[in-house]
């Protein structure tokens, strides 16, 4: 039984968005040559993979069962295609997440990675799928299980995270604080924290039990809103630029440090050869930034992101905080913190 790639990718999209019209438009096709796809690929295998009703589409348990494999198949395809007309394209790299930008992290290794072509997505289901699909080549952002079979991914970067508080807030001229002593103030959110893995683990293991959210209109105005709570504190990478916001103060968190976990995925079967020089990249940087210390003694990850944390990428350098070091004024602490090269 030789299978058409077309019909395949056919059923693939209905299966993922649930609606003929919106498959058969990220197809470029019709919705009526979508269906005769698909039932032509049906009555080759003898069964149905779809229910069509008026409630809408669903999979029925051969279409579950095929899902998966036929995914694969996609995958093999594009990579073969790759094989012969990828290095004449750019490599398309997406990244996605609310307050942690892989931006900056591209733009360190962007110069030795080759051509990049970045797009946007709005969270790791989306961006999964858009690998699996074969719409994007990687990707960066927080891994968290569950992943799709036929994904790999690598650990890139751990970058430490400090608590940004108003001025106003009672913990905020201390020159560090341990995370448990947030526990009695609100962690303010940039959207719900069941689509924000870290910080909701963050809460759960420090006794967070006070959360906000808000709309997610960029990082200006969404520290003008924990400037104007003074219970209120927000996470964010150590080093990252705050924008003009007055009010705010930002200070580091110690024993333990959180650390967020940046990995690059891609398709386990390969993919672009571009992707080959991105990891070297990320992995010379990570070298010469100290991306990759981690000392399970002083700093916490969320579990799985430790799992994959080997002996070998343990630093056994000096303590990177020193307290006596800190300005005491309500600025952005000035100590050289890993990862900040």
């Amino acid at each position: 039984m030789d299978l058409d790639v077309a019909q395949v990718r056919a059923f693939v999209r209905v299966a993922e968005e649930l609606h003929f019209g919106r498959a058969a438009g990220t197809l470029g096709i019709t919705q009526q040559a979508l269906s005769k796809r698909i039932a032509r690929l049906e009555s080759l295998l003898g069964t149905a993979l779809l229910r069509r009703g008026g409630t809408g589409v669903s999979l029925t348990e051969a279409g579950r069962r095929f899902l998966t494999p036929a995914r694969r198949t996609l995958a093999a395809a594009d990579a073969a295609v790759a094989a012969v007309t990828g290095t004449d394209r750019p490599l398309r790299v997406d990244v996605w997440g609310h307050l942690y930008a892989p931006l900056r992290t591209l733009a360190q290794v962007a110069g030795d990675a080759g051509e990049l072509m970045l797009g946007h997505g709005r969270d790791l289901p989306s961006v999964t799928a858009a690998l699996l699909r074969g719409d994007i080549d990687g990707a960066f952002g927080r891994v968290h299980p569950p992943l799709p079979a036929g994904l790999a991914h690598r650990l890139v970067r751990l970058e430490p995270v400090d608590a940004v508080l108003s001025v106003e807030h009672p913990l905020a001229a201390e020159p560090a604080l341990r995370p448990g002593q947030l526990s009695g103030s609100v962690l303010w959110a940039p959207g719900p924290l069941d689509r924000l893995d870290f910080l909701s683990r963050f809460a759960e293991r420090f006794g967070i039990r006070d959360t906000s959210t808000g709309v997610n209109l960029g990082l200006a105005h969404f520290l003008h809103e924990v400037a104007a709570d003074p219970r209120r504190f927000a996470l964010l990478p150590a080093d990252v630029p705050l924008p003009d916001v007055p009010g705010l103060r930002s200070v580091p968190l110690v024993e333990p440090t959180p650390l967020y976990a940046w990995s690059l995925l891609w398709r386990g079967d390969g993919g672009h050869p571009g992707l080959d020089a991105l990891l070297a990249a990320c992995a010379a940087q990570a070298g010469r930034g100290r991306w990759l210390e981690y000392d399970p003694a002083r700093d916490w990850l969320p579990e799985p992101a430790a799992a994959e944390i080997t002996p070998a990428l343990v630093a056994a350098g000096p303590r990177r905080f020193n307290a006596s070091h800190l300005p005491q004024e309500n600025a952005r602490p000035t100590t050289v913190r890993r990862g900040s090269s």
